[in-house]
C-alpha cells in the first residue's frame, strides 16, 4: 500500500476485506463511490505471486485503471474489442509467460470467448475481482445478462477466491450477488455505511432553477457538477449560466471524443469551476474537491442518484447534494418512469427499427457489431429514447443482442497490407501520400500491432482538415490497405443471433414482467425520496440500501427544518 499508492493507512473496511480475501475467502465489498474499491483487489493481488483478472463492464474504466496502474510500475493489460484475434492472443500468451503482469482488465462477455476459455486455466491466477457486481442480479438497476456468465470461469480456477465489487445494492441484489456468483460457506459481506457524515441532501422545489444554480455555484465556491437528463439540457444550463457570468462548461456523450476530453481536462484541473454532464460524465472520475452536485432532472434510480451525489465531497469536506425540481419534473417522471414500460409491440418496434437503421437483411448479421446514434435512430423512426433503452435492455436478456455503452476512447490504425503495396499506392496516387507519409512518420509500429492514433496529429502534420483526414483512412479501411476503428461516443450493439422478422420475436413473459416490476418499484422508491419531506434525507437512503438504526444526519433540509 505504502510502496505503490503511498498511504500510510487503509480506509474503513479495505483492510478487513484485503485479509479476508488473502485467505482465499470468496468476498462482497459495498463500498460507496470514492470508497477506494480498486485497492481492496489490487493490493490482495500484489501481495501474492500470480495474476488477477478484473471482470469489468466499461472499456473507459478499464483503460483509465490499467493506466493508473502503469503510471505506478505495475504492468496491467486490458484485453477489449478494439484488438483483433492475432493480438488477442498474444496478450493471452503474455497472461501466461510474463511473470510481471499482475492484471488482466477485459468483460464478462470476452469471457465466453474460447480463447479465453483455452487460456485463462494456463495463467497463475491468484484472484478474480468483479467490478459493478450489481450488474449480475435481475433485481438490479443495471442487469446485464452477460453478467450471468461469470460463475462459469469459477470451475476452470476452482480454487481461486473472487471478489465481489459494488458501491450501491439493496439486501436483495447483494443476495443475488452471492447466490449468482457461487460464493462458497466462508464468503462474507463487508458493507460501509450509506450515510456520508460530510454531504448534506436538499430537495428544493423552485421555479428559478437558473437562479437557484447561480446562487449555489457562487456561495460554494469550489468545483461543481451538474446534471441533466438530456444533452440539450446541459447546453442550454450551460449558454445561461455562462450569461450570468459562472465560469462553466457543458459535457455529454454526443461530442467529439477529443472534445469531450478537453472539457473534462479543463474542469479537473480547475479551468472551468462548474461541468452541466448527463449521467455519461463521472464514472471514473476521482476529483476530491468537488463541492456541490445539483440535479436539475429527476434521475431514474436511487442507485444512480447516490453514485451521482456521491462525486460531491470525496476529501471528506462539507459538500451539497441539491435537487433543484417543480412539479411538472415530477409529472414527466411519473408519466415516462413508472406509467410507461414499454410494451412488447413496442420492444418489437425497436428491434425493427434498428435492423432498418442499420439497414440489416432478414438471417444476417449473427456476430457482427454496429455503432449506433441513439438520438439520429429515435428521430428517424420517431422513438423515445428512454423507451428505446428499456428494449433494448430486453432484447439482450432474450439473447437478440448485446448492448455495449460506449465505443473506443481512441482511433486506432493496423495495416493490413505489405509495404510494397503500401509504396506503390503512394506511387499511384499522389493525393493520398501527405497522410500516408505523416501516419508512417508518427506512429512506427503500424505493420506489427494496433495502435492508438489521432486524426487531430495527422491533420497538423499532413496540413489537411481533419474531415479530410477522417474520409481517407476510412477510404484506406474499404480499400483493404489498414483497419481503421475510429473512436466512438456512440454505443455498439452486436447480434448474437440473425436478424429476425419482428413478427417472430419471441419475448417471456417471466422476464418481461420482472423488468417492468423491477423498473417501476425503483422509479417509485425515487419518487417517495423527493416527494417525502418528513423524514432524514442521508436515513431514507440508508434505510433504501437496508442499513438499519441510523441517525438523523442533522444537515439536510428536513433536519434543518426542525
Amino acid at each position: 500500500m505504502k510502496k505503490y499508492w503511498g498511504f500510510e493507512s487503509f480506509r474503513p473496511l479495505q483492510e478487513d476485506i484485503i485479509n479476508h480475501v488473502l485467505h482465499g475467502n470468496d468476498t462482497t465489498a459495498l463500498l460507496p463511490t470514492g470508497g477506494g474499491k480498486s485497492i481492496c483487489f489490487q493490493v490482495p493481488a500484489l501481495c501474492q505471486p500470480g495474476i488477477c483478472i478484473v471482470i469489468s463492464p466499461l472499456i473507459a474504466l478499464m483503460k483509465d485503471q490499467v493506466a493508473n496502474l502503469e503510471s505506478r510500475g505495475i504492468k496491467a493489460l486490458c484485453i477489449t474489442s478494439e484488438f483483433d484475434h492475432k493480438q488477442i492472443d498474444a496478450m493471452f500468451d503474455r497472461c501466461i509467460y510474463d511473470k510481471d503482469i499482475r492484471f488482466v482488465y477485459m468483460s464478462p462477455e470476452r469471457l465466453k470467448t474460447d480463447i479465453a476459455l483455452a487460456r485463462i486455466p494456463q495463467m497463475n491466477v491468484s484472484l478474480i475481482a468483479v467490478d459493478e457486481a450489481h450488474c449480475i442480479s435481475e433485481w438490479g438497476y443495471d442487469f446485464r445478462p452477460s453478467y450471468l456468465e461469470i460463475a462459469s470461469i469459477r470451475s476452470l480456477l476452482p480454487k481461486v477466491p473472487l471478489l465481489a465489487l459494488t458501491a450501491s445494492a439493496t439486501p436483495a441484489v447483494v443476495d443475488d450477488i452471492c447466490k449468482r456468483l457461487e460464493f462458497g460457506k466462508k464468503s462474507k459481506v463487508f458493507q460501509k455505511s450509506f450515510q456520508r457524515k460530510n454531504l448534506a441532501y436538499f430537495v428544493d422545489w423552485d421555479e428559478d432553477k437558473f437562479g437557484k444554480a447561480e446562487r449555489i455555484a457562487r456561495k460554494q465556491k469550489g468545483s461543481g457538477i451538474i446534471y441533466m437528463r438530456s444533452r440539450k439540457g446541459t447546453e442550454r444550463i450551460a449558454r445561461e449560466l455562462k450569461k450570468r457570468g459562472l465560469n462553466i462548461d457543458f459535457y455529454h456523450a454526443g461530442l467529439d471524443n477529443e472534445v469531450r476530453s478537453k472539457k473534462q481536462e479543463n474542469w479537473m484541473k480547475g479551468k472551468r469551476q462548474i461541468i452541466a454532464a448527463t449521467n455519461a460524465f463521472g464514472m471514473g472520475i476521482d476529483k476530491p474537491d468537488v463541492r456541490f452536485v445539483i440535479h436539475m432532472d429527476i434521475p431514474d434510480t436511487l442507485e444512480n442518484y447516490y453514485q451521482e451525489c456521491g462525486r460531491a465531497g470525496r476529501d471528506e469536506k462539507k459538500a451539497f447534494a441539491v435537487s433543484l425540481l417543480t412539479d411538472s419534473d415530477v409529472e414527466r417522471f411519473k408519466e415516462k418512469s413508472i406509467q410507461n414500460f414499454p410494451s412488447k409491440e413496442e420492444i418489437k418496434r425497436t428491434y425493427a427499427s434498428i435492423c432498418n437503421y442499420l439497414q440489416l437483411a432478414v438471417g444476417s448479421a449473427e456476430g457482427e457489431t454496429f455503432a449506433i446514434d441513439l438520438e439520429k435512430l429515435c428521430n428517424s423512426f420517431e422513438l423515445d429514447q428512454r423507451t428505446v433503452l428499456l428494449s433494448i435492455k430486453f432484447l439482450e436478456r432474450e439473447g437478440y443482442i448485446q448492448w455495449h455503452e460506449k465505443g473506443e476512447l481512441y482511433s486506432s490504425v493496423s495495416v493490413i497490407t505489405d509495404n510494397q503495396s503500401l509504396y506503390n499506392l503512394r506511387l499511384k496516387n499522389y493525393g493520398l501520400e501527405p497522410l500516408i507519409e505523416a501516419l508512417l512518420r508518427s506512429y512506427s509500429r503500424l505493420f506489427e500491432e494496433n495502435t492508438r492514433i489521432s486524426e487531430w496529429t495527422l491533420a497538423k502534420r499532413s496540413k489537411w482538415p481533419k474531415d479530410k483526414v477522417v474520409k481517407c483512412l476510412e477510404w484506406l479501411h474499404s480499400a483493404e490497405y489498414i483497419r481503421y476503428t475510429p473512436a466512438g461516443s456512440n454505443p455498439n450493439i452486436t447480434f448474437t443471433a440473425e436478424r429476425k422478422d419482428s413478427k417472430k420475436l419471441r419475448l417471456s413473459n417471466e422476464h418481461y414482467n420482472l423488468r417492468k416490476e423491477v423498473v417501476q418499484n425503483k422509479a417509485e422508491a425515487m419518487l417517495h425520496f423527493i416527494s417525502d419531506s418528513s423524514k432524514c434525507r442521508s436515513r431514507m437512503i440508508s434505510e433504501y440500501f437496508g442499513e438499519k438504526n441510523t441517525a438523523d444526519c442533522g444537515k439536510c433540509d428536513f433536519c434543518l427544518s426542525l
